[in-house]
């Protein structure tokens, strides 16, 4: 590794050895050079004077580039696809003369975008999956433990953990759909030519309509891909690679809010990331726990979030049948968007597998606040004890507020039950106080929403990726 020259941090720390690949210069210029024997193979079943013997020449010199040629090449030429082109030729002396053979460079450098975008969400899918996984474990080991619910960040009524982690799951499950609906529709360019109107071929085959229209669906099916795009200018329209990018930037929301609740419950210390026995939190402060993970996931989401306006941009300033400024662009936003949603997966993936919780804290915690939420559940038994209702209701209000001044003004602890077990217009309802203070009965039907969500829409979703949940993810830094 060169420590005197910039190197991405995504590559350097935090995404995937196979989402690396993806988008390698290996994998790309191997994909050239395969299109171009796809495009040659079609073209010779079409009737076009092209030998075995220059196939198999191009077949056995798919994967052995001479990179320090083509990087002399393209300084020459100033144009990466004939340099490639040349470097492929030069150890392909016999198919030099038919490699991308009436075809324009947007055939191997859009069809290999296509092809880099395809595998780089099959490979976030199962990822993805083993997110919902790991949490809708985490939800059914928790579906009943109540914990304070909270809305503008002040306390509200109880949930259960469990029945939080499915909102957090149920954003993972619309990520899935997104990003599996995005896939499936995703087209080849296909052969098209020079601005899309597949002139070249035409010419090639002496006006044949037909066996231009069969070479495009050819070279498309050998290529993985059902279907191309029906029209094209030179490239594929770039709302594809803004639709994609937005698919990867609403993940990337999903990861920062989940993140965002367990940074805001450790402060709590009612929930924690997992913290090796070796973590240091703070070079200054040995006690420290800081959710460092979950601040990673947040910053990298950040980023992935904020690169969704480039590819919206670009979309927007095509014009005609294209422009190249969309080309340096593209190479840094597409590979950074999938690098960085694949960093921000692997480490929600460890997150959300050593997730530890504190259930006395969470119930301190409840202590704390459920006096005030059951004063309702006070009236409502006073009134059926024969009390009258408005009179209960002031009661209730002038004790809660004296508890309530107890805990701002002076810092103690919630003494609401204790002054309403002191009053003797209480004294009807005295006995049933515990029962009325039961943290199980103010969480409503959350475990059984927990049951019948995960039972009906999670486990569904998760059914095609058998074989893909196991293992754990280690992160390198």
């Amino acid at each position: 590794m060169t420590t005197t020259s910039y190197q991405t941090p995504l590559n350097s720390r935090y995404s995937s050895k196979e989402m690396q690949f993806n988008f390698s210069d290996q994998k790309k210029f191997s994909t050239w050079r395969k299109l171009w024997l796809l495009l040659a193979e079609s073209e010779k079943e079409l009737g076009l004077n092209i030998t075995d013997e220059q196939l198999d020449e191009m077949r056995q010199n798919i994967d052995k580039i001479d990179f320090q040629l083509a990087a002399e090449e393209e300084k020459k030429l100033r144009h990466d696809v004939m340099a490639h082109v040349h470097t492929f030729g030069a150890c392909c002396p016999k198919a030099a003369p038919i490699i991308h053979l009436g075809a324009t460079s947007c055939y191997v450098g859009d069809n290999t975008d296509l092809i880099q975008l395809r595998d780089g969400i099959d490979i976030l899918l199962p990822k993805v999956a083993r997110c919902i996984s790991r949490l809708a474990k985490f939800a059914d080991q928790y579906k009943d433990l109540p914990t304070l619910g909270f809305t503008h960040l002040q306390p509200a009524q109880l949930t259960t953990v469990g029945k939080r982690a499915c909102l957090w799951i149920q954003e993972l499950v619309m990520d899935e759909q997104n990003l599996r609906e995005t896939r499936n529709n995703l087209r080849f360019r296909g052969v098209k030519g020079t601005t899309g109107t597949q002139a070249s071929f035409l010419q090639l085959f002496e006006g044949e309509h037909d066996k231009v229209k069969q070479l495009d669906a050819k070279v498309t099916a050998k290529a993985g891909f059902q279907r191309s795009y029906a029209v094209t200018g030179q490239t594929y329209t770039r709302k594809v690679d803004a639709d994609v990018i937005c698919r990867l930037s609403s993940l990337g929301a999903t990861a920062h809010k989940i993140a965002t609740d367990i940074r805001l419950l450790a402060s709590r210390k009612e929930i924690e990331e997992p913290f090796e026995s070796t973590q240091i939190g703070s070079s200054a402060m040995a006690y420290k726990r800081n959710p460092m993970r979950c601040e990673r996931i947040c910053s990298l989401a950040r980023h992935l979030i904020s690169l969704v306006q480039s590819p919206l941009n670009t979309a927007a300033v095509q014009w005609m049948e294209r422009t190249l400024d969309d080309s340096a662009n593209r190479r840094i936003t597409l590979a950074e968007g999938f690098l960085t949603a694949d960093a921000v997966l692997q480490t929600l993936q460890n997150v959300t597998e050593g997730m530890v919780v504190y259930p006395k804290v969470i119930g301190r915690h409840i202590a704390n606040e459920l006096p005030f939420m059951a004063t309702e559940n006070f009236i409502m038994a006073m009134v059926k004890a024969g009390g009258d209702r408005q009179e209960c209701h002031e009661q209730i209000r002038v004790l809660s507020h004296q508890a309530g001044d107890k805990v701002k003004m002076e810092g103690m602890d919630n003494d609401l039950i204790e002054r309403i077990k002191a009053n003797p217009y209480f004294a009807p309802i005295h006995a049933e106080l515990d029962k009325l203070m039961d943290p199980a009965t103010f969480v409503g039907r959350a475990p059984q929403q927990v049951e019948e969500f995960l039972t009906g829409e999670v486990y569904p979703i998760l059914e095609p990726y058998k074989g893909q949940l196991e293992g754990s993810v280690a992160l390198a830094v």
